[in-house]
C-alpha cells in the first residue's frame, strides 16, 4: 500500500511531493495529462510562498532569469494601485515573477530529485475508502493508499467523489487572456492604441488589459458580458478554445477599433469563480489549492494554494511516522480554511472593484486611491496580500502562530539565518539566550531543551545556539513549514512534547 498519492501534477501537487518527500513519505502523483502543459496560466509568485521556497533553499533557482524577484514597489488591489516604495525598505510584499511551465517544470525537477514519482497520463475514475486506506482506480490502473490529497483544480474529481461540496458563485464576465509577438517594439507604438495605458482600459463596453513582462512579447486580456448566443455564454466559456479571431473581435467590441494583437502564443477563457470547499478532509481524503478554493481576483491563488501543501504535508508525515498528537491532521482545515476564507472576502472585494465602470466606481476608486496611499491602510493591505497577517492560535506571545522571521544569526558554524537553518524541514528549536560567560557569544551555553534527549536523540527536533543582536524571544520553536509554535523559555519543554509526540 503507498503511503500518499495525490491527485495533480500543477504547482500544488508537485509542491506538496516535495514537502512530503523532504518528510521521508513515499508518495506518488496521478496526472491525467500525458505531458507537462505549456500554458502560462498564471505570471508568478506573491506572498509567503516565496519566503518557503527560500526556506527551502529554492529561491535562487527559481528566480533565474525572473523579470522580477523582490520586495514588490507596487501591487494592484483590484483596479485601485498601492505603492509599496513609499514604506521605504520596508516593503511587506515579495514577488517572484515565474511563468506556471517553467515553475511546474523546476517543481517536478525538485520532487524527482526528491525521490516522488510522477505518473503522467494516469486519469482516475473513481475511489473509495474504507477504514484501512483509499482504493484508486483509472485508466489502466488500481492503487491503494493510507491517504490521498486532491490537487486537481476547480474541477476536481476528488472532492466530488468524497462527496465535499463545493458553494460559491459563478461571475456573469468572460475574460480571454492571450500572449502575443509584439508586431512592433511595444504594443502602445501601434496607432489603434491611441489613449490605451499599461494595465487596465474601462469602456463602457467592458475592460482591456494591455501589460508585458518580457521584451517582444505582451500580454492582452479582454473582460466583456458573455456575448448572447455564441460560445462566450456564461457556464460555456471555462476552458473553450479561443480563437484570434474571437479575441480580436472581443477587443473591438471593447475599445471600439482593430488593435494589431500580433501573431498569438498561447489564447485561452475562463470565467472567474469564488467558492470554498465545504471542509478540507473526508476521512482518508484530503484537498489542497484549486481543488479546496477559487479567488475571483488574481495575486494570491497560488500562494495559498502552496502554502496549503506545506502546513498539511509535515502533519501527514507526523501521523504515518506515528509522532503525531491527537488531532493532529484536523489542524489542517482549522488553519488553512479560515485563510482561504479570508483571501476569499478581499479578492470579492478586489473583483467588485474592478468591475464597477460607471460613475459611481470611478468615484469609489478615487476615494480608496487616496486611502491606501495612506501609512497604515498601506501596509496592512500589503500583509493581507503576502500573509502575513495569518496567526494560528492565540498565543500569548506575538509571534506565536506567525511565519518565523528570517533573524540573522550567529552559530558555532558561524553566520547564517534562520531560512537557511530550515533547508531540511525539520523542527527547529532556536536557543537565543545570551550565555553568562559570554553575553555575545556561545561559549557554555547550557541547551534549552536538555530535558528533551529523545527528540532531539531520534532527529524529529533540531536544536540550535545562536547569537542574535536583537532577539524577539529567548527561544523559538518554529514547524517545519515555518511557523512558530512557541516564543519564549517558560513552558517549553511541556509546549515541544505536546506537539511532537503521540
Amino acid at each position: 500500500m503507498e503511503e500518499v498519492v495525490i491527485i495533480g501534477a500543477g504547482p500544488a501537487g508537485l509542491m506538496l511531493a516535495c514537502e512530503l518527500r523532504l518528510a521521508g513519505v513515499r508518495t506518488i502523483v496521478l496526472e491525467k495529462r500525458a505531458e507537462p502543459g505549456d500554458l502560462p496560466k498564471a505570471n508568478g509568485l506573491g506572498g509567503q510562498i516565496v519566503q518557503l521556497l527560500d526556506h527551502r533553499g529554492l529561491l535562487e533557482r527559481f528566480s533565474a532569469g525572473s523579470p522580477f524577484a523582490g520586495p514588490a514597489p507596487g501591487f494592484p488591489f483590484g483596479s485601485v494601485p498601492l505603492n509599496f516604495a513609499e514604506l521605504g525598505g520596508d516593503v511587506p510584499l515579495h514577488l517572484l515573477m515565474i511563468q506556471q511551465p517553467r515553475l511546474e517544470r523546476l517543481l517536478g525537477e525538485r520532487a524527482a530529485e526528491l525521490g516522488a514519482e510522477v505518473r503522467w497520463g494516469q486519469r482516475l475514475r473513481t475511489l473509495a475508502q474504507d477504514d484501512e486506506g483509499v482504493t484508486l482506480e483509472g485508466d489502466g490502473f488500481r492503487l491503494r493508499a493510507r491517504y490521498v490529497v486532491g490537487c486537481d483544480g476547480g474541477r476536481s474529481l476528488v472532492r466530488e467523489q468524497a462527496g465535499i461540496g463545493f458553494p460559491g458563485t459563478t461571475d456573469d464576465e468572460v475574460l480571454l487572456l492571450g500572449h502575443f509577438k509584439a508586431p512592433h517594439a511595444s504594443i502602445f507604438d501601434s496607432p489603434q492604441a491611441n489613449g490605451l495605458q499599461p494595465g487596465w482600459n474601462r469602456t463602457p463596453n467592458g475592460r482591456l488589459l494591455l501589460t508585458s513582462l518580457r521584451p517582444g512579447v505582451h500580454i492582452a486580456a479582454v473582460r466583456e458580458k458573455a456575448v448572447v448566443g455564441g460560445v462566450r455564454e456564461k457556464g460555456a466559456a471555462a476552458g473553450t478554445v479561443v480563437t484570434l479571431a474571437e479575441f480580436e473581435d472581443a477587443v473591438r467590441r471593447v475599445i471600439g477599433v482593430d488593435l494589431p494583437l500580433g501573431e498569438p502564443i498561447w489564447l485561452s477563457s475562463t470565467v472567474s469563480q469564488a467558492r470554498l470547499a465545504d471542509r478540507y478532509r473526508e476521512g482518508r481524503v484530503f484537498l489542497a489549492g484549486d481543488a479546496a478554493h477559487l479567488f475571483p481576483a488574481g495575486g494570491s491563488a497560488l500562494n495559498v494554494g502552496l502554502m496549503d501543501t506545506a502546513n498539511l504535508a509535515w502533519k501527514l508525515a507526523a501521523h504515518l511516522h506515528g509522532h503525531a498528537p491527537t488531532g493532529l491532521l484536523d489542524t489542517y482545515e482549522a488553519e488553512r480554511r479560515p485563510v482561504a476564507a479570508h483571501t476569499l472576502r478581499h479578492t470579492r472585494a478586489q473583483a467588485t472593484l474592478e468591475r464597477l465602470t460607471d460613475e459611481d466606481g470611478t468615484a469609489l476608486r478615487d476615494l480608496l486611491t487616496e486611502l491606501f496611499a495612506l501609512e497604515q491602510p498601506l501596509r496592512r493591505l500589503g500583509e493581507m496580500l503576502q500573509g502575513s497577517d495569518i496567526r494560528y492560535g492565540t498565543a500569548p506571545h506575538p509571534l506565536t502562530g506567525r511565519f518565523a522571521p528570517d533573524l540573522p544569526l550567529t552559530t558555532a558554524d558561524g553566520p547564517t539565518r534562520v531560512a537557511e537553518l530550515m533547508r531540511s524541514a525539520d523542527w527547529l528549536l532556536l536557543d537565543l539566550r545570551p550565555t553568562p560567560s559570554d553575553p555575545g557569544g556561545l561559549v557554555g551555553r547550557r541547551p534549552v531543551a536538555s530535558d528533551l534527549g529523545e527528540l532531539v536523540g531520534d532527529g524529529r527536533l533540531r536544536v540550535v545556539g545562536a547569537h542574535c543582536a536583537a532577539p524577539p524571544a529567548d527561544a523559538l520553536l518554529i514547524r517545519p513549514d515555518g511557523y512558530v509554535a512557541w516564543a519564549g523559555t517558560d513552558g517549553l519543554p511541556e509546549a515541544v512534547t505536546t506537539l511532537l509526540t503521540p
